[in-house]
């Protein structure tokens, strides 16, 4: 009896050694793509062109490991909610989308080092929240008449950023051009549109028209392009974009 004690502890112990030297079973390291919120609430003037700019964020997405998902709604600004993304787009926004409340919470969501991206007509709106003001970098103050869409050279200030790092020394392309106001003198200016290149700017020679900025606790990206569904089909537009978002997820 005592043979086959010893004999059973003996084995016991062999075993619960064996055990310890078969590796446990790999763990699932694939990353969860990051979410990015697509905001796209108009009060005034809404872009026709803001469906093509969606489709053309889901599409970067799927080539690129985000998941970009499109709401209409200021309820979708709580706490809750923006804790699920990463980044949230203001695509052709205008003019008062949130409340005071959902305000406030996308205002925590950047303090805790969320991202937000402006394209096109996001500098036309809140215009009576300054935080949103010094966020966007300024304001839409006016653009040209008859017709608004134009060809115009942009000479490229930065080339390192990943927005700009696949642009040349000028970028020559059409769309509506933006001019400025309450211009914030804390971005970091990436595209320049030079005005002697078409008709109808009132910025004068320091005309911006891309620049981002570390805000308030989070990153912040403005781009004045966007206005056409053409420019969504550009590669260069497209590619300006997914640098921008790149930068905002902090994949740069």
């Amino acid at each position: 009896m005592k043979k086959f004690a010893l004999y059973l502890l003996s084995f016991c112990f062999a075993l619960h050694v064996s055990a310890q030297d078969i590796p446990a079973e790999k763990e699932n390291t694939q990353k969860m793509p990051d979410l990015v919120l697509v905001f796209t609430k108009t009060q005034g003037f809404r872009h026709k062109s803001i469906e093509k700019g969606v489709q053309t964020f889901r599409e970067l997405g799927r080539q690129n490991g985000f998941i970009a998902l499109q709401s209409e709604s200021g309820d979708d600004f709580n706490t809750l909610n923006l804790d699920n993304y990463k980044l949230v787009v203001f695509l052709n926004t205008t003019m008062d989308v949130l409340n005071h409340t959902q305000q406030l919470a996308f205002e925590q969501f950047i303090k805790g080092g969320g991202a937000f991206m402006g394209v096109h007509a996001a500098a036309d709106t809140e215009y009576d929240w300054d935080w949103y003001g010094k966020l966007v970098g300024g304001y839409f103050d006016s653009h040209p008449n008859d017709p608004n869409v134009r060809k115009a050279k942009i000479d490229v200030v930065n080339n390192i950023h990943p927005s700009t790092a696949h642009l040349k020394e000028t970028w020559t392309r059409t769309d509506e051009w933006y001019n400025y106001k309450n211009l914030s003198p804390d971005v970091t200016v990436l595209l320049n549109l030079d005005e002697t290149s078409y008709e109808g700017g009132t910025n004068g020679p320091d005309h911006p028209i891309a620049w981002f900025q570390e805000f308030d606790g989070g990153r912040a990206f403005y781009t004045g392009g966007g206005h056409t569904d053409d420019s969504f089909n550009e590669p260069m537009f497209r590619q300006h974009l997914l640098g921008a978002i790149e930068w905002c997820l902090k994949r740069d």
